[in-house]
């Protein structure tokens, strides 16, 4: 893969003896140089690992803004007991979208950093968003942050309103591709046993974690037969059960490591970076150039959809906190499956009541019924309708008191054969 020179980050300076030095800085994190030598895997390993957020964070450096100005106002957010109570690669991940968004630029060649947070106005910050509806998930980010940097201008007394709320919300687009059942088997086919490419996806698949929690999972995680997972989005942690595929993966590796479950080619484990591009590669591989190591996730959150699994179990598994966040990854789930598992659902509610309706037993169940000793007689009669109102209180081997037709069918029966 074909990387900018310099990287982003890194300035290349010239110590006292006139050899090149690479600095990494950036925005409330701890300077450091990269030792490696330049464009070197090892170079690329540790840069990627330092652009993930597995380093120190600092204080932000106090650098003097303009007063009133946007880049002002972001500086303060990020300063607030709030922003510093979200995870430390959270913070980084949201700095850099405030960054991106305060960058942006108007006709005239102006920053919205550089511009005065008390007049910014709704057309403004919807003339960014519209740019950018090819990338609604982009766009929804910005939108986020947004909000937040004027909910904090209305608490300075900077304004009264919070202009970013009264832009036209982001419609949802579809993501990351989500993984169809033939893909994952595509992808099993390919990738062995005794590999890592497939204890990547097994575990993956498995826990329904994301690669900043899968990259470093540890052994200890491994609690009988489940594995813990604690997700990177609000630190919500899960128990799940070690699936037979997964446990066929971690035993045939042919190696392992002291402490970590997913261990590179020098024995180290990824960075999250690095462990979602060697996905990448592993997806070419077996033909799946459109599929991600994040459409793992969102296959599993579909599977559980589609064998009946409650929001509240789905997020059990996944880690979600609402429901609406599960939902939406389980939107592509096979609804056709679902619609037969929800009339076959129906059909036996359907098939019960009418038996307890023959038997006579009101509001039990008729196996119960049957296994008291009395007769529980299968009505012959198919099911054509939903029966309406309560079974009438027939006593159990005495005939039924409703009006009989003359093809011998009970007011009941006659009710489920015609509606």
């Amino acid at each position: 893969m074909i990387r900018d020179w310099p990287p982003v980050h890194v300035n290349i300076v010239k110590d006292r003896h006139g050899k090149k030095r690479y600095r990494y800085r950036r925005a409330g994190i701890k300077s450091t140089y990269i030792k490696f030598p330049p464009k070197s895997r090892e170079f690329w390993e540790e840069y990627d690992r330092l652009e993930s957020g597995d380093v120190e964070v600092t204080g932000e450096a106090r650098k003097t803004f303009k007063a009133y100005s946007m880049d002002d106002l972001a500086a303060k957010v990020r300063r607030t007991p709030a922003f510093k109570r979200i995870a430390p690669r959270g913070q980084i991940v949201k700095t850099r979208i405030m960054e991106r968004l305060l960058d942006k630029k108007n006709k005239s060649g102006t920053r919205l950093g550089d511009r005065d947070a008390r007049t910014v106005s709704i057309a403004t910050l919807d003339g960014i968003l519209g740019k950018m509806a090819d990338k609604p998930g982009a766009a929804d980010n910005f939108r986020k942050e947004m909000k937040r940097l004027f909910a904090y201008a209305v608490k300075l007394k900077w304004r009264e309103d919070n202009p970013a709320k009264d832009t036209d919300p982001i419609p949802a687009g579809k993501g990351w591709h989500t993984w169809t059942d033939e893909e994952i088997e595509q992808y099993r086919a390919h990738h062995a046993y005794g590999t890592v490419p497939r204890l990547v996806l097994e575990l993956a698949l498995n826990t329904t974690a994301r690669r900043c929690n899968l990259h470093d999972m540890e052994r200890k995680q491994i609690i009988g037969d489940k594995i813990a997972v604690a997700h990177a989005k609000g630190n919500n942690e899960t128990k799940v059960r070690i699936m037979p595929e997964t446990r066929l993966a971690l035993d045939a590796m042919p190696t392992t490591h002291i402490r970590y479950l997913i261990i590179g080619a020098h024995g180290k484990p990824y960075t999250a970076n690095g462990l979602g591009e060697k996905m990448r590669r592993w997806c070419n591989y077996a033909g799946l150039p459109h599929c991600s190591i994040h459409g793992i996730r969102k296959a599993r959150s579909r599977q559980l959809a589609e064998s009946g699994a409650t929001d509240a179990q789905g997020r059990a598994v996944t880690g979600h906190k609402k429901d609406s966040t599960f939902a939406y990854y389980a939107a592509m789930a096979n609804r056709e499956d679902l619609a037969d598992t929800a009339l076959s659902n129906l059909k036996k509610v359907m098939e019960l009541q009418m038996l307890e309706n023959k038997t006579g037993a009101p509001g039990r169940s008729a196996v119960i019924w049957a296994s008291q000793g009395h007769s529980a007689v299968q009505p012959s009669f198919p099911t054509y309708g939903i029966l309406r109102g309560p079974a009438r209180n027939v006593q159990p081997n005495r005939p039924a008191t409703g009006r009989q037709s003359s093809a011998g069918l009970t007011d009941d029966e006659g009710l489920f054969r015609h509606g």
